[in-house]
């Protein structure tokens, strides 16, 4: 019905502009990190355009709905993001739920998705958590600032989520140097660096 149409035309436009973001920005973000860390760019394996696209899309639209985003998000942002800004403000809210987001996913520590599990020792633990605690914090910081920009819309950050997880599939494996494989070092340097000019450039308010 028309109550129905407006409300999706509502979200499309409030994320208009962002979707180049999302879609693209966030992959440059994560080859920055490549192309700063020694022998990453140059561990390059090379794939035919039209298979990395169908991988891609394919692949994007699984995590979507099965993947995490879609569950996780209406969570992280749909409900309690909102309420902790409110609380807290938009910094410390960011913060606090960063911390309880990298809690969400302590468990994957003790799995070989994080480098993990039986026969891995403590060694990566130590090294893979802290890392992985600081890049939680620093997308904590981008979600806020794309969230408050597009009217807190939830479906934004659901493609945000789903675009930063089909990378760790698709993309990264074509960059298999160990100093990009094992850690998310990759990762944070790039959204590192754009956290701190968001904080910069938004005094910390991030757009509330």
């Amino acid at each position: 019905d028309y109550a129905n149409s407006s409300a999706l035309w509502e979200v499309w436009r409030a994320g208009r502009d962002w979707y180049p973001f999302v879609l693209l920005g966030i992959p440059a973000l994560f080859l920055l990190g490549i192309f700063v860390l020694p022998g990453a760019p140059a561990s390059f394996q090379s794939r035919p355009p039209i298979f990395l696209l169908v991988s891609y899309v394919i692949t994007f639209v699984v995590i979507f709905f099965v993947g995490g985003p879609l569950g996780e998000e209406i969570g992280w942002r749909g409900f309690a993001l909102p309420r902790m800004q409110a609380r807290y403000g938009p910094l410390w809210g960011t913060l606090f739920l960063g911390a309880l987001w990298t809690g969400w996913h302590f468990p994957h520590f003790l799995t070989s998705a994080q480098r993990g599990g039986p026969g891995a020792g403590f060694a990566p633990f130590l090294i893979n958590l802290p890392i992985f605690f600081l890049m939680v914090m620093a997308l904590a910081i981008i979600f806020t600032w794309v969230f408050n920009h597009t009217r807190e819309s939830v479906f934004i950050a659901i493609l945000l989520h789903a675009s930063i997880n089909t990378l760790g599939v698709v993309v990264s494996p074509l960059f298999p140097a160990p100093i990009a494989t094992d850690t998310d070092l990759v990762m944070l340097i790039g959204v590192g660096a754009a956290a701190l000019l968001i904080l910069v450039l938004t005094r910390g308010r991030l757009g509330y």
